[in-house]
């Protein structure tokens, strides 16, 4: 294949204004804004929905399961589309009105932050949901004979030792929430991927394109993956080895 190397038509004008490198960095910086908000959500609702299915209420154990069977085994380019094309349909007329009106691109940027957030707090309720079944039972047991409330063993007990135990694979949903976002590009959020497209098909130059938006990718999710690190190593349960250590620690 004959290709034209051309590092340099980074640093050229672009059609919009600026040059193409800070088209690319301005969809980096939507990226990070898509993916912090959707965090936020996901670890809110998926906090709810883990404590839910942990619950002894069969009710809410049954909403739990239903919420993640569903949102988990849906694509989440299907839940894009969804979110953006039909929903507006479903909800109230007035409603639906009032979301087809919201400008650009506040009005792509809304559903795809709803979209991915609601998606990866699916994910999130089932390592909640994990977190808190790998406790030892005499910490809820210990709780109640206290006193506390059902509430108050969740908020004061279960959850803040449960977070500390699954903080690494919390810290892959959000890795997987950052590159998940490049899918918002199909409904016409200018995320990095979306950028890059839209570099490479006026400056031709395909190769050097994504290979720039694969490095901010790269260094985005490095610096996650640092971040998380050090709050793992600083949060860590001392001595704690799962469920299974109770099964082979032997007598003492």
């Amino acid at each position: 294949m004959n290709y034209n190397w051309n590092w340099h038509v980074l640093l050229e004008a672009a059609p919009g204004g600026g040059t193409y490198l800070e088209s690319l960095l301005g969809g980096l910086v939507w990226t990070i804004g898509t993916a912090i908000l959707s965090w936020a959500l996901a670890l809110s609702m998926g906090t709810l929905v883990g404590v839910a299915r942990t619950t002894r209420i069969a009710w809410l154990r049954a909403v739990g399961t239903a919420y993640v069977e569903l949102l988990r085994n849906v694509p989440l380019l299907v839940q894009m589309f969804l979110w953006y094309f039909v929903m507006p349909e479903l909800v109230p007329r007035e409603l639906g009105n009032a979301i087809k009106q919201i400008p650009p691109p506040w009005g792509i940027f809304i559903p795809a932050v709803l979209c991915l957030g609601f998606y990866t707090s699916s994910r999130v309720a089932e390592q909640v949901r994990a977190g808190i079944e790998s406790l030892p039972p005499g910490q809820r047991m210990a709780a109640t004979a206290l006193g506390l409330k059902p509430w108050e063993v969740y908020w004061h007990i279960l959850l803040p030792t449960a977070f500390r135990v699954i903080l690494p694979p919390l810290s892959s949903e959000l890795l997987n929430l950052i590159k998940n976002t490049s899918v918002a590009f199909t409904i016409g959020l200018f995320e990095l991927v979306g950028a890059a497209r839209s570099v490479q098909e006026f400056s031709f130059q395909v190769f050097e394109t994504f290979a720039v938006a694969t490095l901010f990718y790269l260094v985005l999710n490095l610096v996650v993956v640092y971040g998380m690190s050090k709050i793992e190593r600083r949060l860590a349960v001392p001595g704690f080895m799962g469920p299974a250590a109770t099964i082979t620690a032997g007598p003492p």
